[in-house]
């Protein structure tokens, strides 16, 4: 798994690529946890080019939004596509997650 950083508009966006499991989903939530802590509390994570999560890497990214939602900050999904998608969808969380299909939908609302 590769995650890169970049702020647009005040968002911090993380690119993702590869699979979020077991054995990277802790980095992932370190890399909020660090932002948070920077007190960058608008984050953005794309997901188009992330084959694969499984339910460590969806718990990684509910821990994120919880602690966000405390600070008064949000964590929004883009670009998440396919088997990811179904992942959302069979867990039920989509309706947890604020999806959307592109970064600048994401970042005008």
């Amino acid at each position: 798994m590769k995650l890169g950083q970049r702020e647009v508009e005040g968002n911090v966006i993380i690119d993702i690529e590869g699979e979020i499991d077991l054995y990277n989903a802790p980095e992932v939530k370190e890399t909020i946890k660090k932002l948070i802590d920077d007190k960058k509390l608008k984050i953005i994570v794309n997901l188009s080019k992330v084959s694969y999560i499984d339910s460590s890497g969806i718990g990684a990214l509910i821990s994120a939004v919880t602690a966000l939602k405390k600070e008064q900050g949000y964590l929004k999904l883009v670009n998440v596509y396919a088997s990811v998608k179904k992942v959302f969808e069979l867990t039920k969380l989509t309706s947890f997650f604020d999806i959307y299909d592109s970064e600048e939908a994401a970042i005008k609302a």
